[in-house]
C-alpha cells in the first residue's frame, strides 16, 4: 500500500513541478511550487523521515514561499495584473491544483487511519538538527541566508517601477 501511496505522490510532485516550470504567472507557478514541496513533505513522511516532512513543510512550502509571495506582492504590476487574474479566476484554471491537493489529502488521511509508519533510518530531533546545521553546516546555512536576501532585494530593484524624473524647465 505505501508503494502505491509513494509513486501516486511522486507523480503528483514530478507533475506540479512541470507546471510550476512552464507557468507564466509568477504567482501560478509559486501555487504549484507550493504543491510540490507539499508532495515532497509526504514523501519524506512515507520514507519514515517524520521531522525531515516537517521541516520540509514549514520551512520550505511555509516560510520561504510567504517570503516569495511577499516580494511578488512587493512588485506591484498595477491594474492589468489585476485584470489578468479576475480573467484567470474561472474554475478550468484552479481545478487541477485543487484536484492535486485533494489527492495528497487523501493520501495523508490513508497513511494516517491506517497508522503507516515507516521504520527506516533512525530519529532524529530538533537538536541533532541545530547543531548539524550550525556546526558543520554553518557556513551552508549563512551563503543560503545570503543568497536569498540578495534575490529578495534585487527581485525589488528590477521590478519597481522606474520613475520619470521631471526637470524644473518642465523637460523630463
Amino acid at each position: 500500500m505505501e508503494l502505491i501511496l509513494f509513486y501516486l505522490t511522486s507523480a503528483v510532485a514530478l507533475f506540479a513541478t512541470v507546471m510550476m516550470i512552464t507557468r507564466l504567472n509568477a504567482v501560478h507557478g509559486l501555487l504549484y511550487l507550493i504543491l510540490s514541496l507539499l508532495s515532497v513533505g509526504v514523501i519524506f513522511f512515507l520514507l519514515g523521515a517524520h521531522f525531515a516532512a516537517v521541516l520540509e513543510v514549514i520551512i520550505y512550502a511555509g516560510a520561504i514561499m510567504v517570503l516569495f509571495v511577499f516580494v511578488i506582492m512587493m512588485l506591484n504590476q498595477g491594474q492589468k495584473t489585476i485584470d489578468q487574474e479576475n480573467a484567470w479566476l474561472q474554475p478550468g484554471v484552479w481545478i487541477l491544483p485543487s484536484l492535486m491537493a485533494l489527492v495528497l489529502l487523501v493520501e495523508m488521511a490513508v497513511i494516517v487511519v491506517l497508522g503507516g509508519n515507516a521504520q527506516t533510518g533512525h530519529i532524529v530531533n530538533s537538536k541533532q538538527v541545530g547543531i548539524a546545521l550550525y556546526g558543520p553546516y554553518l557556513l551552508a546555512v549563512e551563503l543560503a541566508s545570503m543568497l536569498l536576501l540578495a534575490g529578495l532585494v534585487g527581485a525589488y530593484h528590477l521590478g519597481k517601477p522606474i520613475l520619470k524624473i521631471t526637470r524644473p524647465g518642465g523637460n523630463s
